[in-house]
């Protein structure tokens, strides 16, 4: 499935149906008097949160979600139908925002089975019937009914996960969540080979926890150079923060300190987030190199400095070991899998927007 974290809709509510004019004609009554019902209430635009989906691929196909007018009002005070509301499915991790121009979020979708009713369904409209007093005996007012709301809005998607992998390109992150979890990523020996963010679930001393790896970042990333702010937004809810360093690559400390600036940059959301600085691709490197170049990392500024090797597993253990200390007793699947009841009659569907 192809990954979109960002796409824009045009939503319009139901309108109220009119209400009816209408005259009580029946044999033997000779003034029969007003009996139009009213209109019925159009759809409401709903959004709903539902798991199993980490993109927005769909609504890159359907933009634009409308919901039924009401009823009309009849005779013999028939009130109108009242219309269908308007559910559209999200993934968790979803935010609406304003196409104002000043970036509000309307709603922020965290947990599975929330819902917001972002546009209401207008009013149906008053029947004639309801008109009548005692010194307007045939009215023949009645109301068109409450016209619908329209509104453009982004639709805006951060991940959800509990650890966020980030570091310079080539840093050696997808060969890492391909060695840790049960992700698939592609891995080449050069930059930006993950061109998208990718999740994976890693099962490390009978715990579990959801670890999401971000494309390389680089300088100016946080004001949107290499479009890096957005990708910065995807690990915006994760707990802790693994950054990834090429031993390799260029000055291994200058390469921490690029990504350390591009954070606080970012903002106080993602610089106070705990941070877990490791050393990648030991096995390039002898080990005292490697020695001397995690305490240049710790004399810029790291607390402390984990050595691996993502293509050999060496030091990856501890590194777990290090993740799980900072994440609470139950992580965000854990706790799923603890309260959704998949049950034998449990029934899947395909998803769709609708």
């Amino acid at each position: 499935m192809h990954f979109l974290d960002q796409a824009k809709i045009f939503l319009r509510s139901g309108g109220g149906g009119p209400g009816a004019v209408g005259f009580r004609r029946e044999k033997f009554l000779q003034y029969g008097g007003p009996d139009g019902g009213n209109g019925g209430k159009g759809g409401d635009i709903i959004f709903e949160a539902v798991a199993g989906l980490n993109t927005l691929i769909d609504f890159r196909y359907m933009q634009h979600f409308k919901a039924s007018r009401g009823g009309h009002g009849m005779g013999n005070d028939r009130t109108g139908a009242s219309a269908e509301d308007l559910v559209i499915r999200v993934p968790v991790g979803t935010q609406i925002i304003s196409d104002g121009g000043e970036d509000e979020v309307l709603a922020d979708f965290t947990e599975v089975g929330q819902r917001v009713v972002m546009l209401e369904g207008g009013m149906g409209g008053r029947g004639n019937a309801s008109y009548k007093t005692s010194t307007n005996r045939a009215p023949r007012q009645f109301q068109p009914g409450i016209p619908p709301q329209e509104l453009w809005v982004w639709l805006r998607l951060k991940l959800l996960a509990d650890v966020g992998l980030l570091g310079l390109p080539n840093a050696g992150k997808s060969t890492f969540i391909n060695a840790v979890s049960n992700a698939r990523a592609k891995v080449g020996a050069y930059a930006f080979t993950t061109l998208v963010p990718k999740l994976g679930v890693v099962m490390h001393r009978d715990r579990e926890f959801v670890l999401a790896d971000i494309p390389g970042l680089i300088e100016g990333a946080a004001e949107g150079a290499g479009i890096g702010d957005r990708f910065l937004g995807h690990i915006e809810r994760c707990r802790v923060l693994i950054h990834l360093v090429d031993i390799a690559g260029l000055d291994p400390a200058e390469a921490m300190q690029v990504i350390d600036r591009e954070l606080e940059a970012y903002g106080e959301v993602l610089e106070n987030k705990p941070r877990i600085v490791v050393l990648n691709k030991i096995d390039l490197a002898d080990a005292e190199l490697a020695a001397a170049f995690a305490a240049e990392m710790r004399a810029a500024g790291a607390e402390r400095v984990f050595a691996i090797s993502g293509a050999t597993g060496a030091g990856i253990p501890a590194l777990l070991d290090a993740v799980l200390s900072y994440l609470p007793t139950y992580t965000a699947t854990e706790t799923k899998a603890a309260s959704v009841d998949d049950g034998p009659d449990a029934e899947e569907r395909p998803w769709s927007p609708l």
